[in-house]
């Protein structure tokens, strides 16, 4: 299988033009041929990085309240249709999709948000939303802790996909819950970032015997909009980068189909052996025969949270 990793930089705080964006990215992988493609953690509406640039633990912080509800404004509702649009990309170019995005959720009271991975099939049908199980550091911040409910694997082609967001990928659990459904194509969005992903993604691989798509984003200077309110201070520093990418492929031996990618955007395409799994899993197979269920199990809790149960009389 041909696969994508478009590793792109987000009409930031944008969630149409963003949107805009992916599906033409979708397009372009489309006419080659891809049968998935992958864009980068919190790609729609973006990442929020004023958080470690302007203060952002600090509290009762008008300009951290302003900050908050535009970044809500701008992020997904899955219920109200705004994957639509990637929906209908992805059916017409007649590939699989995963995308990252901040999700804004009904069924959690509407306000909190949610760093979410979105999995559509090459029908436009959504097949899963995963919402990260843990944000990291400043990132709990802004958004809120997730659930199992998205941890799932998905039939494609000879594969079997499934994915992770950003740093849940080092959780030797989430990992585990995903190579026990069968997973032998994992997919991890990142925000950006080469010290991400050059000693994970062939960790990853070596551990599973899978092939490993490390798709990330990339926000420079320019990207930020001009006269943003708040803006310049989160370029104070005159850094040209805020994520310089570092998409890459790592196949189930471990060895590099693609290095890191830095500093630009690009669609990454590779071609994908799946009888490379098998060979790899003679001597390793974390979940078939190099288990040990009777010693070491795993529990699994795909019930998505929330706060409300409502139970209502059976109807004549």
């Amino acid at each position: 299988m041909k696969v994508a990793l478009a590793q792109i930089a987000p009409s930031w705080l944008d969630r149409e033009a963003t949107v805009a964006k992916v599906v033409d990215w979708i397009g372009r992988a489309a006419r080659q041929g891809c049968g998935l493609v992958c864009f980068g953690e919190a790609l729609v509406p973006g990442y929020p990085f004023w958080v470690e640039r302007t203060d952002g633990a600090r509290f009762e912080s008008a300009e951290q309240k302003e900050w908050f509800a535009r970044y809500a404004e701008q992020a997904v509702v899955v219920e109200r249709g705004d994957l639509e649009p990637i929906q209908a990309a992805a059916r017409d170019g007649g590939l699989a999709v995963y995308v990252g995005c901040i999700e804004r959720a009904p069924d959690r009271g509407g306000h909190s948000l949610y760093c979410s991975l979105a999995y559509i099939d090459a029908a436009g049908e959504i097949g899963s939303v995963h919402r990260k199980l843990m944000p990291t550091y400043e990132e709990r911040l802004v958004w809120s802790i997730g659930d199992g409910h998205g941890l799932r694997t998905h039939g494609l082609g000879a594969f079997t996909v499934g994915g992770l967001n950003c740093w849940e990928n080092w959780l030797p659990l989430a990992r585990a819950a995903l190579h026990g459904m069968g997973e032998d194509l994992h997919v991890a969005v990142w925000p950006g970032g080469q010290w991400n992903t050059r000693d994970a993604t062939r960790m990853m691989a070596l551990e599973s015997r899978s092939y490993v798509l490390s798709v990330s984003g990339l926000m420079r200077a320019s990207d930020v909009p001009r006269g943003l309110p708040g803006g310049e201070e989160i370029l104070r520093d005159g850094e040209a980068l805020l994520a310089d990418g570092g998409s890459c492929i790592a196949g189930p031996d471990g060895a590099w189909l693609v290095e890191p990618v830095v500093g630009r955007e690009e669609l990454i395409v590779a071609e994908l052996d799946h009888g490379l799994v098998p060979r790899e899993r003679q001597n390793l197979d974390g979940s078939g025969h190099y288990a040990r269920p009777d010693v070491l199990r795993l529990v699994v809790d795909r019930r998505r949270q929330g706060v409300v149960e409502t139970l209502d009389e059976p109807s004549d």
